[in-house]
């Protein structure tokens, strides 16, 4: 398909791959990300901990942040993935995987340290929502939203007394 001169630009490394959701990968985009606990357990003030220091590990090396937040019982995210290698970007599959896995299995043995045993089979579901940013408005939307999203649950009275809540300056 031509562009006929619209300014509209194919994009050749555009995926799309379904596990329940579908996921749309494309590189050099801002994603906004969603992802919850396995049969909705309440995270822990520690699992918090662990997980918010988890995400905050690869930030600037796989990707960038822009905001999240450790809900009690899910996360919300507002990231744009790094280049990997000369034109490949890191996938949101592999993000997720790094995240999830570590700050699971660090959970998993906070549990069983602390006699809580025995370990749920999974701290978080496998799948996960995602949205590709398509412009300015709808990133401040997400990020209003994530920010707000500790006062809207009655969690605290403003965003900034929120422990889990990070925002990029």
């Amino acid at each position: 398909m031509e562009s006929g001169g619209t300014g509209f630009q194919p994009v050749s490394k555009f995926k799309i791959y379904r596990r329940n959701l579908p996921h749309w990968d494309r590189p050099e985009s801002v994603y906004f990300i969603t992802f919850r606990t396995f049969k909705q357990v309440i995270l822990t003030e520690e699992a918090r901990d662990i997980t918010f220091n988890s995400i905050l590990f690869h930030n600037n090396k796989k990707y960038k942040l822009y905001t999240f937040v450790i809900m009690p019982d899910h996360v919300h995210l507002l990231l744009h993935p790094l280049e990997k290698t000369k034109n490949a970007f890191y996938s949101l599959s592999e993000i997720l995987h790094s995240i999830k896995s570590y700050s699971a299995n660090q959970i998993n043995k906070l549990l069983r340290s602390a006699g809580k045993m025995p370990a749920p089979p999974s701290v978080w579901l496998d799948e996960y929502y995602d949205r590709i940013i398509r412009d300015h408005n709808e990133f401040q939307e997400k990020m209003n939203y994530i920010i707000n999203n500790p006062i809207k649950t009655s969690l605290v009275q403003t965003a900034k007394d929120y422990k889990w809540l990070y925002i990029f300056d």
